[in-house]
């Protein structure tokens, strides 16, 4: 899914639908615009349980705008269809999958033009069923890992993912937070050793130093959902209305910041690698 991608690559999460469908659309070109490798692409659920405030409070918009499931694989065709040709991975709740039928789900997922899908809610040990209906949809199911992972459960997990394995950085919801843990930086670190795809880091990424401190650490990619819903959200009026222009006047530089950020990073890490390569030639 990252083959084209160099360096660490920046996924922001959007909640489709939130505050509506224009917006939407809108967001996912501002930030492919500026820098976006990727898109988590949320579908909004009623029970966001691995969700913190403000991507719950996003679901909520989102569904009291009338986003549905149908509506929302009827956006990803949209960008698809208008020029947005980065990797798109759906988030959905199991409920979601399920209600609709999980073939029929994923072939519709396929045909709108997704690339994978995450579901959080669903433990490694009931997964296999979707696992295999998602490769025979041709959809990366992708796993999560968390910082409670022993080595022998994360090489099970690792054994069957697809697209890349998702690390959960925090222990709890989504959320920013001030600091990175220890123990997620770990976990990047120790899902390399065992898998052969990216580890991407999501779960209270936040700030640019927050993702070159992953990138450090080995993640293929960084995932930012709240920072992101937290810059528009304060453009909403009490009686729902966004200021969109103001919105994605505040999250353009952002993701600007934040890819360039890797980007540096990134070259930083190369060049150092040439010249250790070099060093080594002259020296044998």
């Amino acid at each position: 899914m990252f083959a084209n991608i160099r360096g660490t690559a920046f996924m922001p999460y959007v909640c489709c639908g939130d505050p509506n469908e224009r917006f939407t659309v809108k967001l996912v070109k501002a930030l492919v615009e500026n820098g976006a490798d990727a898109i988590e692409f949320g579908i909004p659920f009623s029970d966001p349980i691995a969700d913190g405030k403000a991507i719950q409070a996003a679901s909520q918009r989102a569904l009291a705008s009338g986003m549905t499931p149908k509506k929302a694989l009827g956006t990803i065709a949209k960008l698809r269809s208008e020029g947005i040709d980065v990797p798109i991975v759906a988030m959905a709740y199991y409920n979601i999958v399920f209600a609709n039928g999980e073939r029929e789900f994923l072939a519709a997922l396929k045909k709108a033009g997704a690339d994978g899908l995450i579901v959080p809610d669903v433990p490694l040990e009931e997964a296999r069923g979707l696992a295999k209906e998602c490769g025979q949809a041709g959809i990366d199911f992708v796993k999560l890992i968390t910082p409670n992972c022993d080595m022998a459960r994360l090489r099970k997990i690792a054994a069957g993912a697809r697209g890349f394995l998702y690390a959960i950085a925090v222990f709890g919801t989504t959320g920013a937070r001030k600091r990175v843990d220890a123990r997620a930086i770990a976990l990047v670190k120790r899902a390399k050793n065992v898998s052969r795809l990216p580890v991407c880091a999501g779960f209270g990424i936040a700030t640019p130093q927050h993702a070159v401190e992953f990138a450090k650490a080995g993640a293929g990619g960084v995932i930012v959902g709240s920072e992101i819903a937290n810059l528009y959200s304060k453009r909403i009026s009490a009686d729902g209305k966004l200021e969109e222009r103001n919105a994605l006047a505040a999250i353009s530089p952002y993701a600007r910041r934040m890819k360039k950020s890797l980007a540096i990073f990134s070259e930083v890490e190369r060049s150092s690698t040439k010249m250790k390569l070099a060093c080594g030639r002259e020296n044998g």
